[in-house]
């Protein structure tokens, strides 16, 4: 049966006001506490190691946990109503379960869990980049325990890909080498860091529920147990390389371009996960979104003019990802993951 905010308890406010985030500092989170902050609607929590070295954003409140101790994390999540979980791909495997169960226990009714990418309903594909089995794990567990899930279906991070690293888009900004996949034709949807920040606070920024039977209005209960489709641009690399070279003010004789198929970079990713080396995840998960035959686009279903976000700049997002090459390289374990 629905449920209306007339039915609620005395002192119920329709509205998400207090979100607990894990990886507020990171590379995704970032950009969800920068946007949920500027609503001024929400009271920000972060959930961090007390030996983090991270810097938040004032507005943010801290909440230290240890990850061996599941009572400083129920602690952390008590009053929350709405938990984002955004873990680096370094995370122990069993560190989303742990939050997932603290957060039972602490009450919160509702979790994004660590799974932003493609259509959940690209089964096939999915299970041959091994990561919808995984994000399945992740909702079932929420609704296991009781909670509700909201997840995102955006597509490759389109600023985060172009920096890193040519096994994602093709580009060794280092080299000025660009590798195509087959044609370079196929198209996918992607989105930028900033765009599914702005997607996931107009989704908290609505009310709960709707406030009777006749009230039709957007709410976030529409999104309970289902996905916010988000994209920024559909593109192929033959575009993203035009915008390249218009960014970075170069032409095609400044490049090496090789051809290469996807289904052999996918094999050959695939073999070296095979081997524990994970080097090859990144280059059989782009590899295999560009297949043409069964490419990762789920435009059709955005919800962008739904939930109002604004057009974006190619070049602008493009130039973002430039930027964002040098900090990457700084960090090892996003180049290898």
């Amino acid at each position: 049966m629905p449920e209306y905010a007339k039915s609620q308890p005395a002192g119920f406010t329709n509205a998400i006001e207090r979100v607990a985030i894990v990886g507020a500092g990171g590379t995704v989170g970032s950009h969800f506490v920068a946007a949920l902050l500027k609503t001024g609607k929400h009271k920000v929590t972060a959930l961090s190691r007390k030996d983090s070295s991270n810097t938040l954003p004032e507005g943010v409140l801290v909440a230290p946990i240890d990850y061996d101790d599941e009572a400083t994390i129920v602690t952390a999540l008590k009053g929350q109503q709405f938990f984002i979980i955004t873990l680096s791909p370094t995370a122990p495997r069993d560190t989303h379960s742990k939050l997932v169960q603290a957060a039972a226990k602490a009450g919160v009714p509702y979790i994004m869990p660590n799974s932003y990418a493609g259509d959940i309903e690209q089964v096939k594909l999915g299970e041959e980049i091994m990561l919808g089995p995984v994000a399945q794990a992740y909702r079932d567990e929420i609704n296991r325990l009781g909670m509700q899930w909201i997840t995102v279906c955006c597509g490759f991070w389109y600023d985060y890909s172009l920096a890193g690293g040519e096994a994602r888009f093709g580009f060794d900004f280092d080299k000025r080498s660009l590798t195509i996949y087959d044609d370079g034709n196929t198209k996918n949807s992607v989105s930028t860091l900033s765009q599914v920040g702005r997607a996931v606070t107009k989704v908290l920024s609505l009310k709960e529920l709707p406030d009777d039977e006749n009230d039709e209005s957007l709410t976030v209960s529409a999104w309970l147990n289902n996905a916010v489709y988000v994209k920024s641009f559909v593109v192929n690399q033959n575009e993203i390389f035009e915008s390249v070279k218009r960014v970075t003010g170069t032409s095609d004789i400044d490049w090496t371009v090789t051809h290469e198929a996807t289904t052999k970079r996918y094999e050959d990713g695939l073999a070296l996960v095979k081997t524990g080396n994970m080097t090859g995840f990144a280059k059989l998960l782009y590899a295999r979104a560009f297949y043409p035959d069964d490419a990762s686009d789920c435009s059709a279903k955005a919800h962008n003019k739904l939930l109002g976000l604004r057009e974006e700049s190619l070049d602008e997002a493009t130039q973002v990802g430039v930027d964002m090459v040098k900090e990457l390289q700084r960090r090892p374990e996003r180049m290898a993951s």
